[in-house]
């Protein structure tokens, strides 16, 4: 925890910039719960939590893991991905297994596709064959990257949890890890 203590400073001006352009907040796994009154180290416990087999396997929320897309130039972070396992049915509906999100300031620039392709890894990782992502219609640039990743969309329909009509697409991981290898492989950090 101390390593992610160092970056609260970035962590909170990352989301206050989506508040500033008001922007939806995805893929932060509940650190966005600083808005909702929880002070910083608790939202970032929650969120680690969700990341350990005793605390999630017995409720109905599912394990996820928060990473950060740090750009290595300025040490920047420039966006954030939730990758998420065990999904009940419930989840499936809307959730995903992949959350994420680019800083309105740094949109359009080929950070959302690194975002997924990197979830994508992390999936992978888990032994995970195809994830679900989902979206809300008007978010041009997520569908966008979602099917340059190789998202199929499986139905549109209202998201009940907010009301919002929703994309949701599956994407066979294997294949799209292979097609974009090439190009995205230079910036992960080992």
């Amino acid at each position: 925890m101390r390593n992610q203590l160092k970056r609260k400073d970035e962590i909170i001006e990352f989301l206050d910039e989506f508040k500033k352009y008001n922007s939806n907040i995805n893929g932060l796994g509940g650190l966005d719960k600083i808005y909702d009154g929880y002070t910083f180290e608790a939202a970032l416990e929650r969120c680690l939590k969700k990341e350990d087999v005793k605390s999630y396997t017995t409720s109905s929320k599912c394990l996820g893991k928060t990473l950060l897309l740090i750009r290595e130039s300025d040490n920047r972070i420039v966006g954030t991905i939730n990758v998420r396992w065990n999904l009940n049915d419930e989840m499936l509906k809307f959730a995903g297994h992949i959350g994420y999100g680019v800083r309105p300031t740094e949109r359009r620039k080929g950070y959302g596709k690194l975002n997924l392709y990197m979830g994508l890894i992390e999936e992978q990782k888990l032994g995970v064959k195809r994830v679900m992502v989902s979206c809300t219609t008007d978010n041009i640039g997520s569908n966008k990257t979602i099917i340059a990743l190789g998202g199929i969309l499986e139905r549109t329909e209202v998201d009940t949890y907010d009301n919002t009509e929703s994309n949701v697409y599956w994407i066979n991981i294997d294949e799209a890890i292979e097609k974009y290898n090439n190009i995205y492989e230079q910036y992960i950090l080992k």
